[in-house]
């Protein structure tokens, strides 16, 4: 049996499930597969499902041919005070089809600050980045139990920062990326699908971000003429909000 309070998030969970849904299928494409939420225990995953509960990866086409797939799945929770509906996790990759490692994988870990919390890892090579990583594990003094065995280490193992905790890149923006750089198909109409997904992900993400700065928010808005005050039993604004977070 399960409480108000855990019904309430998979409600919650199960609208950002036909959210994504209705942004991948104005996209991509009304056979695009639906996303689904699943109670896991202390969290919401939301993806695409199988019957048997496994991830199902998003087809993408170039000029009808499949050429790249998409692999999508958050998994959800509360925020810190219980009141809206956060990602613990979430991962989007882009796959070339037929190819088991992913060429890009946008990542976010709600707890993490090294790696920082939201982060892109680039499956590729180049032999002065690789140099530059041993050169920093060197550094780092890790043991030579610990150091990796006969190979050099990858591109891919660098976690690139994307705008921290609050203005993180979110599925549109990688969407918005396969369109512009490798004209993959589209719907009829899915500019303005896409922007009306990403204005609603910015808004919420700036309301979040409002949350953590509130006193800073509060003073913009006093400049620019509007009258705000306080309510008395308004807690200061903290100084490790995950607005500061990398």
């Amino acid at each position: 049996m399960v409480s108000a309070e855990e019904a309430t998030l998979d409600e919650k969970a199960a609208e950002f499930a036909d959210t994504l849904t209705d942004l991948t299928r104005g996209v991509l494409g009304q056979d695009s597969p639906r996303f689904s939420a699943l109670n896991v225990g202390n969290r919401i995953r939301v993806a695409p499902l199988a019957a048997d509960g496994r991830s199902m990866r998003i087809p993408i086409k170039i000029d009808g041919e499949r050429c790249l797939s998409l692999h999508v799945q958050h998994f959800c929770c509360w925020d810190g005070p219980n009141m809206y509906l956060a990602a613990d996790r979430a991962d989007v990759h882009v796959f070339f089809e037929g190819v088991q490692d992913p060429l890009l994988r946008y990542e976010y870990l709600r707890h993490s600050k090294n790696p920082p919390g939201a982060h892109l890892q680039v499956h590729a090579h180049r032999d002065e980045m690789a140099y530059l990583l041993r050169l920093a594990e060197k550094k780092k003094g890790r043991p030579a139990a610990m150091m990796r065995k006969g190979r050099l280490p990858r591109l891919s193992e660098m976690h690139l920062p994307v705008g921290g905790h609050r203005l993180r890149p979110a599925l549109e923006d990688v969407l918005l990326l396969l369109v512009r750089e490798f004209a993959i198909d589209v719907e009829d109409g899915w500019d303005t699908v896409l922007d009306q997904h990403l204005r609603r992900w910015r808004v919420l993400q700036l309301k979040s971000a409002v949350r953590d700065a509130h006193e800073s928010a509060a003073e913009t808005l006093r400049e620019m003429g509007y009258t705000v005050e306080p309510p008395k039993d308004m807690e200061p604004q903290r100084v490790d909000s995950r607005l500061y977070w990398p």
